[in-house]
């Protein structure tokens, strides 16, 4: 009965010990290199969990992984001239269930893009507002959460990141400083680039305009052509425009049992599906929100509910004849 014992307590130690070490070595080290890319890309992309890939890998090897993930960074010109406004658009909004079995989303396909604007929170530079508080200031209809901001300890979401343009205005950003920005211009045309500075947004009339990235779909091409993206399993935001004009809004929930999240590949995909001519990523994670008539329509994974951001992509009401 004692060697029973023992034995079977050898075999108990070697399943708390050996198995997992096993485990690691087959996801890591073994030939499951898709299971270990998603895992890497997805913890260097929080700030807290990063160690899972840093206990394991080099920072050369993480550094390779990121880099066959990731879109390509270079480019083609975008041919904005190309995106053709259908003048007969209705002034519609509707909403797709667009989940899958891995992740529930929600894309917003607006018909009319005159009515798609950015704007920031009422408080900007102090604190930002909850994608609902925006819509609701500025007596809107919809929205999603636009670009991405300076966070500090009590995520406050009021110094936002990069260049932000409103109304044609500089809100934010360095005049020199080339940025990852999506815009609109005066023609209601989507406007992406992994490089833009100031005076090139004035030279294209971008009458809104925002950072975060990177460019995903452009001249109807995607740009993620091997891998998941870079970015791992998270939390989504995008925007694209159809080639006929209409715009897209899309988010994705994440770290929910019922929502893991997903990879750029994911929502570069969905875009395409709906038939996206550009497309551009935006701030997801904790700040990922849409809003529809008052309500917020998924579910953002902050277990305080909305998070407070600089700025966000509103539909206004339809203008009446």
């Amino acid at each position: 009965m004692k060697k029973f014992l023992k034995v079977g307590g050898l075999f108990l130690l070697f399943q708390i010990i050996y198995v997992p070490i096993l485990c690691i070595c087959l996801v890591f080290y073994g030939p499951f290199t898709n299971v270990r890319d998603m895992i890497v890309t997805t913890a260097m992309t929080t700030m807290t969990h990063q160690y899972f890939a840093t206990w394991f890998l080099s920072d050369e090897k993480i550094d390779e992984i990121l880099k066959a993930n990731r879109p390509e960074e270079n480019i083609e010109e975008q041919e904005v001239e190309e995106i053709q406004i259908d003048e007969n658009a209705t002034d519609g909004i509707e909403i797709v269930d667009v989940s899958s079995s891995t992740f529930k989303g929600y894309l917003m396909i607006v018909n009319d893009p005159s009515r798609v604007k950015l704007v920031s929170a009422p408080k900007l530079g102090k604190v930002g507002a909850t994608t609902s508080q925006i819509v609701k200031e500025n007596d809107a209809v919809a929205g999603i959460n636009a670009g991405g901001f300076q966070d500090d300890a009590l995520g406050t979401g009021g110094k936002p990141d990069g260049l932000v343009i409103e109304d044609g205005e500089l809100i934010s950003g360095n005049s020199y400083t080339s940025y990852g920005v999506v815009g609109i211009d005066d023609s209601n045309r989507l406007v992406v680039s992994n490089a833009m500075t100031y005076s090139k947004a004035k030279a294209l009339n971008l009458k809104s305009a925002v950072t975060f990235g990177p460019v995903i779909i452009i001249n109807g091409q995607p740009t993620i052509r091997t891998g998941n993206g870079g970015w791992g399993i998270q939390p989504r935001t995008a925007i694209g425009q159809t080639k006929d004009g209409k715009i897209l809004m899309l988010v994705i929930d994440g770290r929910q049992a019922g929502s893991l999240g997903a990879t750029l590949k994911n929502v570069q995909d969905i875009l395409l599906q709906y038939g996206a001519y550009n497309a551009f990523n935006l701030d997801g994670g904790a700040s990922s929100t849409m809003v529809y008539d008052g309500k917020v329509v998924n579910s953002p994974s902050d277990i305080m509910g909305e998070r407070y951001v600089p700025n966000a992509f509103i539909v206004t009401k339809p203008v009446k004849e």
